[in-house]
């Protein structure tokens, strides 16, 4: 697996920010109701955000742009195999 960065400075400056805001907000009402364990699992998700703002490194883009990927070198495949274009017509 090579994890390379694949977001750029403002994106990861405004997750880290986001996440920093959730975390903060969640954790505030953690205190009023620690029996309640919705916020635990937003504390987590704001977390998450602010390390891939961190590392600059997001899974689920990562895994967005390699199934776009896939799909491109599928069509193009299918497209020269065939040798006829397909036609829409709606």
């Amino acid at each position: 697996m090579n994890v390379r960065p694949n977001m750029g400075i403002l994106n990861a400056l405004v997750r880290i920010t986001s996440g920093l805001t959730i975390l903060a907000w969640s954790t505030a009402k953690m205190v009023k109701r620690p029996w309640k364990d919705s916020y635990l699992f937003i504390a987590m998700l704001g977390a998450m955000k602010v390390g891939e703002g961190i590392v600059r490194y997001c899974p689920m883009t990562a895994a967005y742009e390699k199934c776009q990927d896939r799909m491109e070198q599928k069509n193009s495949e299918d497209q020269d195999s065939e040798g006829w274009i397909q036609y829409n017509p709606s």
